[in-house]
């Protein structure tokens, strides 16, 4: 809704609420109702025009103010407003409208807040409100603000306070608006300021400047001259004075006048006001303000901030506790909340400090100014010094395990305490006592922190308050803190960018590298700008106020503060100690390094570390006296001395000072160094004994360890629960960090210029020289006889009392327990130094650094009393230096023969002992540092050996200085080493045995061990090792003199050492004559001493060490491989013949000698020489490899060598161990793949050779197929068992031969080899004695995957091969069946395999078996697959697992894959519709014994899949048994679809195609009796029923176990028999059918559907249904139909006998289905003509198509024709439906039946017999059925006898009788 809206239902309010007792009022209103409603923007145009309705619309709003009303006035104002905001109210109405209201004013609160809700819109909306109009605008508030109803009050200052600060944004926009255009004269108006003078001032800020002079005038009590006020609240006029200033101060600067006014009316007043007597709310007005002149106007009132700034810095030195008697009596006492108010002024001023500036530049640069900061400064000093009970004692300053110091001694440098020194027991407890009062008093009585010493809002903001509120006891020492932290922050956030820019970052010529430790800034060559002019103001204020600052500074910071000031105070010394620094002020720089190294290292905590035991006794119960003592500190520290948390942040600081002022510190470097010294003895300390920095603890007195009660908010925040956030000076504080920080600053070092570094440099030489000094003034003396040494003499120090020496080490912790000190600390850091600048001490002068550094160590390692373990340390860093020089020289340098020089010569003096002393006297020590310079030339040479150009013949003579002419004997020796043997390994097997002495000698003085010199030996031969490297710039003689020399290190005790000489000998020296070998000239003398090399090699590989041994096997052979291609035909018939074949000889002998029962061997021997032959084997095999085609074949030589080199292969696969035999397999194999690269007259000899490697394989194969009956047999054996690594390897031998012959000759092998091949294969995977089988049931394993392999790349066109390689795959299939064994463990470990392991083929069995069915698609047009009986191999293949079926071994143990027996029934099939076909296509071909050996399997898998056991199915889900049972219809499938066609073949024998008729006629079977069922189960299957019946001779069986099945009773016999066809049992009429019953029906198949498929097909063989092939189908239904009616009598027959005996008792539902499916099925069942005739006939083939005709019998005399009886039964054979007079008697029973008989429901079209389909009608169990049919078909019941009397009359019919 707009206003206007609201206007108008204001206007209709009022209207309504007038309408009786204001009829006028209404009236009128309903006049602006009208006009608006009209025409809204005119009425609203002519309002703001003061057009001719305008006094109609305000008429109304006028009238109803005008009423004493209350609602009504409100509603009137409230319209009022409304027109005001829609600006609809004439300027000429305005001060109406203000008169209206203060007649108004008197009415209620709420007509009043009215007022001031308009007011505040009408004062904006029109800004032309000037002068008296203004003035009576503001009296309106003015007058409500001082109304006593509270709303009224805060509600009219409020809107006060608005419209004064628009009166002042006006002017504001007036002078925004002059700056564009001039204000016209007429506008301005002459207003005299407060000095006398005059000004013209416009409109606006003539307002402003009367408002701003009446308010000063009324806070100082005085009449105004623009408001009409008699009075005011001074402090609601200072508060709007505070809020015009906040807002307004840069007009005020702009403005002179206003200026004026703050000078002659504003400072007097608050002059006045603060030396009056203090009132709390007025005073707080008046330093708020006071604090926005010093802010905002220092420059414009110099003289008044200088007065206001005094009198606060009188006030905050006055301080409020003193003794009445004390106080001036000039200046009273102020109260504490003034102090307060003036330091909270101090913080917000020293927070500024480009203000602090200044003022300085002011005040205090001026020689009669007041030092304003200065005294500031010294104040803040005196202020937080005066209380120091309150302020506390930081517990953590002291250090942690120290006593604590005296109260007195807090924050001084003063000597530390007397108990320190050890004085009597009445000092110590003295000292103590103090000591541990004032630590409980400084940590319990106070402390600063932001949570307990601050005030929630400070003091100067708690305007409401009328009384000062609680202060805090410490509130004004946090100020003060504050203060001086502010102080130096702003020093610092003004000289560091200024510093950085100007030293750091500034331009610098092209090339030149960026300055990172830049000196001091130098103030004076810099431009005179404003910049340079603020730095020298920082000069200055540091210059003459750093004592007052270190004084506050070193105090707070030892008081009891918490985390958050102490890392502000620690800030704060950061900061003074590196704006010094920039600035070059040396001397605060250094006092300020002085005290922070003071609290960074304290120096109890280092002369503490003296008395410290490393391990104290063990703790008992302390006694109460004992406690009482800890806990008043009376014992010794309870834990290693160590820095606190806060040591270790004032120790950051300072390394972070000192690495940001490095490049200025000079000789202050010294200093430092100390202290870092000192600070890593105690991090080492620390370190050690696992002290972690903390916070601090004391002992109660009660014994119990109690924390520090500190001001830390840290702790609260802890234990609350809530994560701690530090600041990163108080973090990364452990003791790793900080050692890494102080690493950090020398490494800083590199970034130094070169005249800081040498300062750098000489500092830490001397803190080195003097440390090192003191410690060896005090080294024991050592008797010359046992040490060697002249020990008469120590090492002084001169000109050094002994007490000085003694306080000297205190204060730089050189008496550190020597077990936790790492050496000296100035020559670790010199060394660490030198590797950062090694660039200095190579190319710049050596006087800078080089000169300083070398002579300083040299002097320490030749001191000989000096602690050993310092010269130990000074070698180190002196060899480090050496090594890094030679890698960082250039090689195009000018000075790099200088620079070698001086490296090797100063190593020298290291190296080389002194010539006056004997070898025998030196001590361990020289020894030891003989060694490192040793190691030292050793990396010289290994990193720049091909650079030195000087110095040869001094690195020989320090090589030679450690050889000695004997090698001694060792005191220990091995066990089982066998006699007469050079076991030099014993040598340095243990140390030798140590002499006894009477008393120890300092440790680095004994006599050295042999150890020791071995040491040399070694390192030494590592140096001569890499001159073997640089050998080819030696000379001939000093070539011989390297040979020599490494022929004398390969004879060493050191077996690494004889190692390295051989590979040196060979890999250096032969490179370096194979290289001279290419000038002709010098060819013959080389090649000598290269052969001489290969020869004294070859000694080495028989070395009793294996180490030695195989690496000059690897390196003999090595080398040859490199230069092979380079050597004559002489010479590599010397190589094979005086190398290659000695070797093998040489190895195998040494393996020979091994099995002497008498002699002991060590454990490991014997297999360490077997991998030294595997060495040379395959070292042998890579150079056959690499030059057998191109070197070797051509020798004449060559067949002889190829015999040697088969008969040591296949020596070594009869004799060696089996570890050996792969590796030989693979050496020949490597051979054999050398031969395919040959050509032309070469081929001859590959296969020459290739006959004598087949030989050898085939010799081989009987080791490799051996079977052991028993495991004695197999332990006892001369030859071990192969492992599957060997057979594979043997594989691939075969193979290797097999595909190189083939690539010769381009040809296949002959079949003969080929089955040999086949034999040896299967021999392999059949293999069970090895100990290493993997898994096979998912995936092939090596071996089985290299046989399959290798039958897989046969060549199947060579005549006679496909036979051969589907019968063994054939034999392969059935292994998982016939072969699966458990494999035992070997009889000579005995060790229990976990799990056991089996060799089960299956993965075996599943890669061939689809394999078969590839190859015999791939060959079914052979006949010889057909003749050779290799189909009846792969058929029989697949009856195991078909037979087997649900007892067959799992398919995967990972995976899914189907199971193996079904895998076999779908390849059978696929197999059987193929052959089937393919034998009646071929005819003749095939012989008949052959054809009927292939049909007898077919029907052998039939009848395994038909009648295998399925009993396990039953235990499946519902729906897997279903696809079970579904997948097993396949084979009735194959059955009537590629069987039943063929099966009736003339070529087939009777017995054989009546088989099909028995198998399906127990297939069939639905009941079983119990009888027959356990008489089967007590008649376990015999491995033959399971096996296949030929073809399997080759194979070897082994025993298997095969569930027996005994859920059928129909089980087939052991085999397909030879039996005749069975003979149809025949119908008595007179059949007694009593005796035949039973109430007992024995148990369902498990699968009563497949029952029916099979009886379906069976029916289905008899019935004259199919008519293609219809000869060979009669055949088979004849032959079959016996089968059919022995089926339906048992059922028939079974019916009628049961029911005689069961009565009305009902059958079971399978019985009655059964009854009625046969005697449907016989109903509808028509047979071929004569079928039943030829069934019954003695030759049913003959008989199956025609039939003869019945004649007389002519044998009788006279002949006699037949009878009718005679002629109706021969017809009825002939019959079609022979079958039903057959059944004639038991149909005539069951017709005859009286009982109620089974009935069904059928459909109308029953002809069709199929029990597939059928299911129960409506689920019951009664047996009813329904044939399934997607058609609408009827159905009704038929019961058994109504099938009978169908089946008889059908009989009828056939006889002619019924129609």
């Amino acid at each position: 809704m707009s206003s206007l809206a609201f206007l108008v239902t204001e206007l209709q309010s009022l209207a309504s609420e007038t309408r009786r007792k204001h009829p006028e009022i209404r009236e009128a209103a309903e006049k602006s109702l009208a006009i608006l409603r009209a025409s809204p923007e005119q009425a609203n145009a002519n309002l703001a025009s003061d057009g001719p309705q305008s006094e109609d619309l305000l008429r109304p709003v006028f009238m109803g103010c005008a009423t004493k009303n209350a609602k009504v006035v409100a509603i009137s104002l409230g319209s009022l407003q409304r027109l005001i905001s829609l600006k609809a109210v004439p300027q000429s109405a305005v001060p109406r409208i203000i008169n209206i209201m203060s007649d108004a004013m008197s009415q209620g609160v709420d007509i009043q807040l009215r007022i001031l809700q308009t007011l505040v819109s009408l004062v904006p909306n029109f800004p032309a409100i000037h002068g008296d109009l203004l003035g009576d605008a503001l009296l309106l508030c003015f007058k409500l603000q001082e109304s006593r109803i509270a709303v009224v009050s805060s509600t009219a200052a409020a809107t006060l306070r608005q419209l004064v600060m628009f009166v002042v944004d006006k002017m504001v926009l007036e002078d925004r608006i002059a700056e564009s255009e001039e204000i016209p004269a007429s506008n301005r108006t002459e207003v005299q300021l407060p000095d006398g003078t005059t000004t013209l001032l416009g409109p606006s800020a003539k307002d402003a400047f009367s408002v701003f002079e009446d308010l000063c005038l009324l806070a100082n009590s005085e009449k105004p001259y623009f408001l009409k006020l008699e009075s005011l609240h001074k402090t609601f006029a200072l508060e709007l004075i505070e809020s015009v200033l906040t807002n307004y101060h840069e007009l005020f600067r702009k403005h002179s006048e206003l200026i004026l006014l703050l000078r002659h009316h504003l400072c007097p007043l608050l002059l006045k006001s603060l030396s009056d007597r203090p009132q709390f709310p007025l005073l707080l007005r008046c330093t708020r303000v006071v604090f926005l002149l010093l802010k905002k106007f220092s420059l414009e009132l110099e003289t008044e901030v200088e007065v206001f700034l005094m009198m606060l810095i009188r006030l905050i030195g006055e301080d409020t506790t003193e003794a009445p008697d004390q106080q001036h009596h000039i200046h009273p006492s102020k109260p504490l909340w003034m102090r307060v108010l003036a330091m909270e002024i101090m913080r917000g001023l020293c927070s500024d400090s480009e203000l602090i500036r200044n003022m300085w530049n002011r005040y205090d640069a001026q020689d009669t100014g007041s030092k304003a900061v200065s005294s500031l400064i010294t104040a803040l000093k005196r202020l937080i010094t005066e209380k120091p009970a309150l302020l506390g004692v930081g517990g953590q300053m002291g250090g942690v395990g120290v006593q604590a110091e005296s109260t007195s001694s807090l924050g001084t440098s003063g000597p530390t305490s007397a108990a320190a020194y050890g004085l009597d027991m009445a000092g110590r407890v003295a000292s103590a006592t103090v000591s541990t009062a004032s630590g409980m008093i400084g940590a319990g009585g106070g402390g600063l922190s932001l949570q307990t010493s601050s005030m929630k809002l400070q003091c100067i903001d708690q305007l409401d308050k009328a009384d000062a509120p609680a202060i805090p006891d410490s509130y004004i020492y946090l100020l003060a803190v504050q203060c001086i932290i502010s102080l130096c922050e702003g020093f610092a956030s003004f000289s560091g960018p200024i510093y950085s820019a100007l030293a750091i970052q500034r331009p610098r010529a092209a090339g030149d590298a960026l300055v990172r430790a830049p000196p001091a800034l130098n103030l004076g060559s810099l431009p005179q700008n404003e910049q340079t002019h603020h730095l020298r103001i920082v000069q200055s204020v540091i210059a003459q106020a750093w004592p007052a600052l270190l004084a506050a500074l070193s105090f707070i910071i030892a008081t009891n503060l918490s985390d958050e000031l102490f890392v502000d105070v620690l800030a704060s010394y950061q900061a003074l100690t590196n704006v010094s620094g920039m600035l070059g002020l040396t001397t605060p720089r250094d006092a300020f390094f002085t005290s922070l190294s003071k609290f960074a290292v304290p120096t109890r905590v280092v002369s503490s570390l003296e008395s410290w035991v490393d391990h104290p006794p063990v703790q008992t119960p302390p006694s109460a006296t004992a406690a009482l003592s800890e806990g008043l500190g009376l014992g010794g520290p309870s834990q290693p001395p160590g820095l606190s948390e806060r040591n270790m942040a004032c120790l950051k600081v300072l390394l972070g000072c000192a690495l940001f002022l490095a490049g200025s510190l000079g000789e202050s470097w010294y200093a430092i160094l100390e202290a870092l010294q000192n600070a890593d003895g105690v991090l080492t300390m620390m370190a050690k004994t696992g002290t972690h920095a903390s916070g601090g603890s004391r002992k109660s007195l009660l014994g119990g360890v109690q924390p520090s009660r500190s001001v830390s908010g840290s702790q609260t925040a802890s234990s609350s629960g809530v994560p701690i956030v530090k600041h990163p000076l108080l973090s990364d504080l452990d003791v790793d960090t900080m050692q890494l920080s102080v690493q950090k600053l020398f490494d800083s070092s590199k970034n130094l210029e070169d005249s800081a570094f040498r300062d750098f440099i000489s500092a830490l030489c001397k803190l080195s020289s003097e440390m090192v000094g003191m410690q060896t003034s005090e080294v024991i003396p050592v008797n010359g006889t046992e040490s060697g040494e002249d020990g008469s003499g120590f090492l002084g120090v001169s000109n050094r009392s002994q007490d000085n020496i003694i306080h000297r080490r205190r204060v730089s912790g050189i008496y550190i327990p020597k077990n936790l000190r790492a050496g000296d600390f100035g020559i670790s850091k010199l060394g660490g130094v030198a590797m950062q600048n090694i660039h200095r001490l190579i190319y710049r002068s050596p006087d800078i650094a080089w000169n300083t550094t070398t002579s300083h160590l040299l002097m320490i390692i030749r001191l000989p009393f000096a602690p050993q373990a310092i010269r130990i340390q000074s070698a180190k860093v002196l060899d480090e230096i050496l090594l890094v020089v030679p890698r960082n020289l250039s090689g195009s340098s000018d000075l790099q023969g200088d620079v070698q020089r001086r490296v090797i010569n100063v190593l020298a003096e290291q190296v080389v002992p002194d010539s006056m002393l004997p070898l025998h006297q030196q001590t361990s020590t020289s020894v030891e540092l003989r060694r490192m310079g040793l190691e030292t030339l050793h990396q010289i040479l290994q990193g720049a050996g091909h650079t030195l150009v000087v110095g040869w013949e001094t690195i020989f003579q320090m090589l030679g200085s450690v050889c000695r002419s004997s090698i001694p004997a060792s005191s220990s020796s091995s066990s089982a080493i066998p006699s007469g043997r050079n076991n030099s390994i014993d040598s340095i097997s243990g140390p030798p045995a140590l002499a006894v002495r009477t008393k120890p000698i300092p440790l680095g003085l004994g006599n050295p061990t042999e150890k020791s010199y071995n040491g040399l030996v070694k390192i030494a031969f590592q140096s001569l090792t890499l001159v073997c490297d640089s050998v080819s710039s030696l000379s001939p003689e000093h070539l011989r003199l390297c040979i020599s020399t490494l022929g004398q290190f390969g004879h060493q005790a050191d077996t690494n050492i004889a190692l390295t000489a051989a590979a040196s000998l060979l890999w250096s020296v032969s490179d370096a004559i194979q290289s001279k070998r290419k000038n002709v000239d010098e060819e013959p003398e080389y090649s000598e001493l290269w052969m001489f090399l290969l020869l004294e090699v070859l000694g080495l590989c028989t070395d009793p060490r294996a180490e030695v041994r195989d690496g000059a096997i690897q390196t003999l052979f090595r080398t040859m491989q490199l230069y092979g291609a380079t050597l004559s035909s002489e010479t590599w018939e010397q190589c094979i013949w005086k190398v290659i074949f000695p070797l093998l000889d040489a190895v195998t002998r040494e393996i020979r000698n091994l099995t002497d029962p008498k002699q002991e061997y060590e454990q490991g021997v014997e297999h360490a020489w077997d991998e030294s032959k595997i060495l040379a084997l395959v070292s042998i095999g890579s150079i056959f490899s690499d030059f057998l085609v191109a070197k070797i074949m051509i020798l004449d030589s060559f067949m002889k060598a190829w015999d040697v080199f088969v008969g040591h292969i296949q020596e070594t696969i009869l004799i060696d161990n089996r570890s050996v035999s792969p590796p030989a397999l693979r050496c020949l194999e490597k051979g054999i793949k050398a031969f395919s690269a040959a050509e032309g007259v070469l081929r001859v000899r590959v296969m020459e050779s290739l006959d004598r490697v087949w030989e050898a394989m085939d010799m081989l194969s009987s080791s490799a197929t051996k079977r052991y009956s028993s495991p004695v047999d197999l332990e006892n054996s001369p030859h071990q068992p192969f492992t599957q690594e060997g057979l594979v390897a043997y594989v691939d031998v075969i193979q290797s031969t097999r595909k190189t012959s083939r690539t010769m000759d381009g040809k296949e092998w002959d079949l003969q080899r080929l089955t040999r091949l086949m034999m040896i294969l299967k021999a392999v995977l059949t293999y069970p004695h090895s100990p290493d089988y993997r898994p096979d049931i998912d995936n092939l394993p090596p071996v089985q995957a290299i046989v399959m392999d290798t039958i897989t790349n046969i060549d199947l066109d060579v005549l006679g091969s496909p036979s051969l390689v589907m019968r063994d795959l054939a034999d392969y299939s059935t292994l998982p069946f016939l072969a699966a064994i458990d494999v035992q463990p070997h009889p000579r470990t005995q060790q229990p395999q976990t799990p056991q392991k089996r060799i089960t083929y299956i993965a075996l069995s599943k890669r061939t078996m689809p394999m078969l069915v590839e190859l015999f698609f791939r060959f079914k047009d052979s006949v010889d697959v057909y003749v050779d009986r290799t189909l009846e191999s792969v058929l029989s293949a697949y009856s195991i697992p078909v037979k087997l079926k649900y007892d067959c071994p799992a398919p995967s143990k990972f995976g899914k894959d189907p199971p193996l027996w079904k895998t076999a029934t779908n390849c059978f099939l696929s197999v059987v519709k193929e052959c089937t076909t393919q034998m009646t296509s071929m005819g003749e071909q095939i012989p008949d014994e052959r054809i009927e050996g292939i049909w007898r399997q077919i029907l052998d898998v039939f009848r395994g899949g038909i009648l295998a056991d399925c009993s396990v199915a039953e235990t499946f889900p519902l729906d897997v048994q279903e696809a079970e049972e579904n997948f097993d219809l396949a084979l009735i499938a194959s059955l009537e679809i590629d069987v039943l066609p063929h099966l009736g073949g003339p070529r087939i024998p009777d017995d054989l195609v009546s088989q099909l008729g028995k198998i399906l006629e127990r297939g069939s079977t639905v009941y079983e009796l119990e009888e027959e069922n356990t008489s089967r189960s007590r008649q376990p299957r015999s491995p033959s029923s399971i096996s296949p019946s030929s073809s399997s001779s080759s194979r070897t069986p082994t025993s298997i176990s095969v569930k027996t099945p005994t859920s059928r009773a129909k089980a087939a016999p052991p085999s397909l028999s030879h039996s005749p066809p069975s003979s149809v049992i025949r119908m008595d009429v007179g059949m007694s059918y009593a005796d035949l019953g039973s109430t007992d029906f024995g148990n369902m198949v498990p699968r009563e559907r497949f029952s029916y498929w099979c009886f379906d097909l069976l029916f289905l063989i008899c019935s004259d249904v199919t008519r293609d092939q219809e000869d060979s189908r009669r055949r088979l239904a004849a032959l079959s139909l016996s089968s059919l009616l022995n089926r339906c009598r048992t059922t028939l027959v079974g019916y009628v006998a049961d029911e005689a005996l069961r009565g009305n008792l009902p059958f079971p539902r399978a019985k009655e289905e059964q009854l009625l499916y046969v005697l449907r099925k016989i109903l509808g069942l028509r047979l071929w003509p004569g079928s039943l005739w030829a069934a019954l006939s003695d030759n049913p083939t003959q008989h199956c198509l025609t039939q003869p005709a019945l004649v007389p019998n002519l044998s009788s005399s006279p002949p006699k024709e037949p009878t009718p009886q005679e002629l109706i039964s021969d017809s009825i054979k002939r019959s079609t439906v022979a079958h039903l007079f057959h059944f004639y008697p038991v149909l005539c029973e069951i017709a005859s039946i009286p009982r109620k008989s089974p009935s069904g429901w059928f459909a109308h079209d029953s002809g069709d017999t199929s029990h597939a389909k059928k299911r129960p009608v409506n689920g019951s169990h009664s047996g009813v059925l329904e044939k399934e049919s997607t058609g609408n078909i009827g159905v009704k019941e038929l019961d058994a006898r109504m099938l009978a009397r169908e089946c008889l009359k059908e009989i009828g019919r056939e006889m002619g009788i019924s129609p």
